[in-house]
């Protein structure tokens, strides 16, 4: 634990049950710790235990009661160095003298380092970089002092600098933050100038100059940066021209629809947009205490054309509230407060082309009281009005994210298969733990527990777990695109499986009882994907290749503090990689370009294939029309002086006078 308090629950009948906490010190000659028994209590140090007693859970709380302040001067009961606590604690559940379950807690805890002190409302001004350094006498450290040889401190008097004037700093750091760089006409810094440098050096003054990262971009390279505010509807009139995949779903009101969703961090986030093609799934715990209701129903959302539509909401009421209450704290008495709140909400939107034609929703109400915990589940589903069942094909051909990879079972009557991780659930483990179907575009991590037996069979225990596995990939092949046929077997790449590696040997007997080596118990899922084309802009990939493969654990019996019981665990878990490779192979490099380095432009400033730069298309300094035109003139009058300054031309004008 890091923090002043941390809470565990104790799960089965805690009547009778004495909890305790004591301290825990190290043996410093054997690195272990004191034997525990039951003659503590709920007091040890600073720190308190607290228990309170459920129906089936009680729920432990221990917290600690010292100032975690660092020290002042002259001040006691404070933290004297940052790392304020750091002691091993045990809690104990014994009855009758038998200890029952046991906790052990290393705390760590840092003091805190709020700041108390005033806080000046002065702003420094920054300039812009782009015309203006931002340190302009880099060697100016000290504030209100002169910096010995930095002769660009304003600090520094006239006669203070004549002590050192001839031994300044130079460079950047002695103030020179704007040199004249090396393609610049003027400068003669360069040790070997080439022929051709006068033909392709750079005429700028200092003031444009890349230290200050920028070159003049000129009228066609204007940036454009983006702003983080949503824009403002100045009239009723049409606001959008239709949503794209990822688009945040607006309301009449210009805001954003929410619904709760997870964050990165793994927590629910009530105020969280809707994106558009976006399906998601999500469950957050909420108490009584912490409910907060979201967007009203009757909020009408834009269709993507700057007409709004009403959500259709039909109420239910949940029938089996043990698949939401998850846990509860304490008995319901009569006196207990309940509140009538949602459960779940189910969000059906039916969409055609870029706008949103309707929105259907489920809400189911139930009753929640004081000291239970709800499982709180908002699902959001997009069904294109051209398939409108449960197994919608995809309206663009390729694949969007976030959306599941399709499977097959070509090998199967019932050609319809799933490619799926675990969706772990209770206590992790296997038995119990559901499937959630792999989504496309998004790596993903699970796993799950097995029991194992100490005196388990290695050979069985390779198979048990390449049977678990297995129960991940009912499929053979996998959909090349998104609305791939389970008619046409080129709509479909068939999955690459390399088996995992099993020991003949049975290495569970003897000597080596509970240890098994090559157990296969992590799957490796990779699937290659492209940018295959663009439909509306849009990018559509595709999926080229699909592979599977095992890794090998040695898995031992691991005994805990006390070694009574004969079961452990074992974790087994399955990742999702995806790997996109361009759609070409990239153009290899030529003989000329991998000896000649000096003619690479990507290599170098300045480069013969440039000399004709201002001609190019990558040039955008100016319109290509103007270049070209300017181009042209300047090879028009180098012709014409050609032809005027040649010895036949003036005989011909000669002849032609007289």
């Amino acid at each position: 634990m890091s923090g002043p308090r941390v809470n565990s629950f104790f799960l089965g009948n805690s009547s009778g049950v004495n909890f305790s906490i004591i301290l825990s010190p190290i043996d410093e000659e054997t690195g272990k710790l004191q034997l525990a028994n039951c003659s503590g209590s709920k007091r040890a140090g600073d720190w308190n235990l607290n228990v309170t007693p459920g129906m089936n859970t009680s729920k432990v709380t221990i917290s600690l009661s010292r100032n975690l302040q660092l020290c002042l001067p002259n001040a006691t009961d404070c933290c004297t160095t940052p790392l304020c606590v750091v002691e091993t604690l045990q809690v104990l559940a014994c009855r009758d003298s038998v200890i029952l379950a046991h906790l052990l807690i290393q705390a760590e805890i840092y003091a805190n380092s709020s700041f108390t002190g005033n806080v000046s409302e002065n702003a420094t001004i920054i300039p812009n970089q782009v015309f203006q350094p931002l340190g302009s006498c880099p060697c100016d450290l000290t504030a209100g002092a002169c910096d010995v040889l930095c002769c660009c401190d304003p600090e520094c008097t006239p006669d203070l600098k004549q002590l050192f004037n001839k031994s300044c700093f130079t460079g950047v750091f002695g103030g020179d933050v704007n040199p004249p760089f090396d393609q610049l006409c003027s400068s003669q810094s360069m040790e070997y100038t080439p022929d051709w440098f006068p033909f392709l050096c750079v005429q700028s003054s200092l003031n444009n100059t890349p230290f200050l990262g920028y070159f003049y971009h000129g009228s066609t390279s204007t940036p454009k940066v983006p702003s983080f505010k949503i824009p403002l509807q100045t009239s009723s009139g049409k606001l959008f021209t239709g949503y794209r995949q990822g688009d945040p779903i607006m309301t009449e009101e210009n805001e954003y629809f929410t619904i709760p969703q997870q964050s990165m961090a793994g927590q629910c986030v009530g105020n969280a947009p809707v994106a558009y093609l976006q399906n998601f799934d999500v469950k957050c715990l909420t108490s009584l205490a912490s409910y907060k209701e979201g967007l009203p129903h009757d909020v009408k959302i834009n269709s993507g054309t700057g007409d709004f539509i009403q959500q259709n909401v039909i109420y239910r009421t949940i029938a089996d509230m043990g698949k939401f209450i998850t846990e509860s704290e304490s008995l319901r008495t009569a006196e207990v407060l309940c509140q009538n709140v949602t459960f779940a909400e189910h969000y059906t939107f039916f969409w055609k082309d870029k706008n949103i034609e309707q929105i259907n929703v489920t809400v189911f109400l139930g009753s929640l009281c004081d000291g239970e915990i709800l499982t709180q589940r908002f699902t959001v589903k997009f069904l294109n009005l051209k398939s409108t069942n449960a197994t919608e094909l995809f309206w663009n051909p390729g694949y969007q994210v976030g959306k599941p990879v399709r499977a097959a079972n070509m090998n199967a009557s019932d050609t319809f298969g799933s490619l799926n991780i675990w969706q772990p659930a209770g206590r992790g483990l296997c038995t119990s733990a559901t499937y959630t179907p792999v989504l496309f575009g998004l790596d993903s991590f699970s796993g799950c527990t097995l029991e194992v037996d100490i005196n388990e069979d290695c050979s069985l225990l390779r198979g048990n777990v390449t049977e678990k596995l297995n129960s991940l990939i009912q499929a053979t092949h996998i959909g090349k695109r998104g609305n791939s046929s389970y008619s046409d077997l080129s709509d479909w790449v068939e999955i690459i499986r390399l088996d995992p590696f099993n020991s003949d040997t049975n290495v569970s007997t003897g000597s080596l009882k509970g240890i098994c080596p090559d157990i296969p118990a992590n799957l490796n899922i990779r699937i290659i994907f492209a940018d295959v084309g663009a439909v509306q802009g849009i990018p559509q990939q595709e999926i080229l290749a699909v592979q599977i493969s095992y890794s090998t654990v040695i898995w031992q019996f691991q005994c805990g503090l006390i070694c009574e019981n004969s079961i452990s665990f074992l974790p087994i878990t399955a990742s999702v990689q995806f790997i996109k490779v361009p759609a070409q192979p990239p153009i290899p490099m030529t003989r000329f370009q991998i000896n000649y380095t000096e003619f690479d432009c990507n290599r170098n400033d300045v480069c013969w294939p440039q000399l004709f730069y201002p001609l190019t298309r990558f040039y955008t300094g100016e319109p290509y029309s103007q270049c070209l035109a300017k181009g042209l003139s300047l090879a028009f009058l180098v012709l014409l002086a050609a032809i005027l300054s040649n010895p036949w031309f003036s005989k011909v004008l000669n002849s032609s006078l007289v």
